[in-house]
């Protein structure tokens, strides 16, 4: 099996349910294009490329497009596959919000698998529990300015990271 498909099967089995909401077809081509290029991805050899440096890129893709706050308007979640940039998780991704003005904004960003939960920080933005390899996973929460630690948990109960 090719490291392409390794890592698509990957992202498969790990992503919650909850985060294929919506179909990434609900973006214009001219939408799509333009949250690419907000998350600093590339278009290179039919593909778009948010780890530049990976010398054998998969691509990155649009996972998910839906209203994550309550804004009126749709967030989207890149996400990107490849060790070279993610390491033994194999993962990246960046949630992008759409603004007032149309364009779009990169919220936050990191190597892992995206979980959206029901537990909610500042402006309604959901906690993310970030999976990947082991069994205690960050969970971001939105202070009104970035997403940061807030606990960890695996499978919705509490646990301590180790070191």
């Amino acid at each position: 099996m090719n490291n392409e498909w390794r890592g698509s099967l990957v992202v498969l089995a790990l992503v919650s349910p909850a985060l294929w909401a919506q179909s990434p077809g609900a973006l214009s081509d001219a939408d799509r294009a333009a949250v690419f290029e907000a998350a600093g991805a590339v278009h290179r050899g039919g593909k778009w490329i948010v780890c530049s440096d990976d010398p054998d890129p998969s691509g990155a893709s649009i996972e998910t497009v839906r209203d994550l706050n309550g804004d009126g308007r749709p967030e989207a979640v890149i996400t990107e596959g490849g060790s070279f940039c993610y390491g033994f998780t194999g993962t990246g991704f960046q949630l992008l919000s759409q603004q007032a003005d149309g364009g779009w904004r990169v919220i936050t960003g990191d190597i892992g698998i995206p979980e959206f939960l029901a537990s909610k920080g500042a402006g309604g933005w959901p906690d993310i529990s970030i999976g990947g390899p082991g069994f205690c996973f960050p969970v971001q929460r939105w202070n009104g300015k970035e997403y940061a630690v807030d606990r960890y948990e695996y499978e919705g109960k509490a646990c301590k990271r180790q070191p």
